[in-house]
């Protein structure tokens, strides 16, 4: 399948449907094919990911598990203030 740069952008969700099916689809500019999607050789998702990381497509993270947001603190909106007004009264509290 061949498909224009335009084209493709317009309709992503069509080359990624053909890419599951399994059809490698050839990106051209202006006639010209200048790349190709194609689907990954089926050799499990573990070695799928150590070819990226291989490739350098990919980095592993640096730490198993979910990701701490340790930082992250949710902001309480009270007494009928905006958020705008929340914000920026948190701002001033912490400066």
């Amino acid at each position: 399948m061949k498909l224009g740069l335009r084209e493709a952008n317009q309709e992503f969700s069509r080359l990624v449907r053909a890419v599951r099916a399994g059809q490698e689809v050839v990106l051209t500019d202006r006639g010209e094919a200048i790349a190709v999607v194609k689907p990954l050789e089926h050799r499990g998702r573990e070695k799928a990911f150590q070819a990226m990381v291989t490739e350098g497509l990919i980095r592993p993270a640096r730490q198993k598990g979910p990701m701490k947001l340790s930082r992250f603190r949710p902001l309480k909106v009270t007494g009928g203030r905006t958020l705008a007004e929340a914000i920026s009264t948190d701002r001033e509290e912490r400066f």
